[in-house]
């Protein structure tokens, strides 16, 4: 069995206001150019399908007449699922139509997890699909006071799901979670609503499953074992990205369940990119880009509209910064860090900062003697 596995397509996302429509357009064009080539027996697209859950009609339609191109002439079966940034209920009105032989679309939870059942020359294939979903929405769903965390909802699911799968049968998950251990990007939102809350889950509540396929995190990688896997996004959605090689990834489902991964790049329209020197070096320049650019001046002295200027060769320039103010404002991140490694230190800075004075000697003595009484046996305060 060969799965075409991807996730995070964001569809209607804007990079710092620029819209990224034919950005998308190429990535789902790649997409289509992946099945043409490799002919999957299934696509996954393992959830934010959207950024958000009111999509613009563009993203809407763009979405719906891929699914009508892959769909025709017998393409391959379709498994998607809602992420925390879809709506679930318009992700799942989206299965009303749908051929339940050769898809599964999964939005709101439901207590029976019951999967998609395709085979092959080897047997049966079961493919769960287990939507994003909120704490409260399973604690209603699943009738249990105890689900607290995204790994209790995570856990309900699987345990939904295994009771479906045929004695037998290979079977493949898919889910949108955060799975301990797994390298994160600033543009993934949190999955928990509460402040504090734990969002990971273990890659040990997948047990039995012989391939995982995974949204929520943008970075392409195996998390907990080989066969539990992130496709990352189609397209980096921060500078924190940058330089970052996105991809998609193709499944091979042997018949003894092993599986073997194969990464099919994505090629971007436009890079993610960030541009170091002075105003007058960055201007003379050769030449310009359509990239998404992020500009670090070098400058001592602050530029005249450094912005209107830069973009006259750089379109798409969508940040400034001038690399002394973030020099020094990673210095006080750096020295908050080390004070609260010290709560003396600590104390000490924020009493300076209430009066705009130091703390005196006498005062620094009292502020010891007192973590001390406070501090366990053993331990210095």
């Amino acid at each position: 069995m060969r799965i075409l596995h991807t996730a995070d397509w964001h569809l209607g996302r804007q990079f710092h206001g620029v819209p990224l429509d034919e950005d998308h357009e190429s990535v789902l064009s790649q997409v289509e150019t992946a099945i043409a080539a490799h002919v999957p027996d299934v696509l996954v697209i393992a959830g934010d399908i959207f950024d958000r859950a009111t999509p613009p009609q563009s993203a809407l339609s763009r979405f719906g007449d891929f699914v009508r191109r892959v769909g025709r002439d017998g393409g391959p079966a379709i498994v998607l699922i809602a992420g925390n940034h879809d709506s679930a209920a318009q992700i799942g009105m989206m299965g009303v139509l749908a051929d339940a032989e050769r898809s599964l679309v999964r939005g709101p939870l439901d207590a029976e997890e019951r999967p998609l059942i395709l085979s092959d020359e080897h047997g049966l294939v079961a493919i769960s699909a287990l939507p994003f979903s909120y704490e409260f929405a399973a604690r209603a769903c699943y009738g249990s006071d105890d689900i607290s965390c995204p790994a209790d909802v995570l856990r309900e699911q699987v345990g939904s799901a295994r009771r479906h799968v045929p004695d037998g049968a290979r079977w493949v998950v898919v889910a949108h979670a955060f799975v301990e251990g797994a390298a994160t990007s600033d543009g993934e939102r949190p999955l928990t609503r509460a402040v504090g809350g734990i969002e990971t889950v273990p890659s040990s509540v997948f047990e039995g499953a012989d391939y995982v396929a995974l949204g929520h995190l943008h970075r392409p990688q195996a998390v907990g074992a080989e066969h539990v896997r992130y496709s990352g996004s189609p397209l980096a959605f921060g500078f924190d990205e940058e330089g970052h090689e996105k991809s998609m990834t193709l499944v091979d489902l042997a018949g003894d369940g092993s599986v073997t991964t194969t990464l099919i790049p994505f090629v971007p329209r436009r890079r993610i990119r960030t541009l170091r020197g002075r105003l007058v070096e960055l201007l003379a320049a050769p030449g310009g880009s359509n990239d998404l650019i992020g500009i670090l001046l070098t400058d001592e002295a602050r530029q005249i509209d450094p912005m209107k200027r830069i973009r006259e060769l750089y379109p798409n320039a969508v940040q400034l910064a001038y690399e002394r103010d973030v020099s020094t404002g990673e210095q006080r991140l750096r020295d908050g860090r080390a004070a609260l490694e010290s709560p003396k230190e600590m104390v000490a800075q924020f009493v300076g900062f209430v009066r705009e004075k130091g703390i005196s000697e006498a005062e620094s003595a009292l502020v010891a003697e007192k973590l001390a009484a406070l501090a366990p046996a053993g331990e210095d305060a």
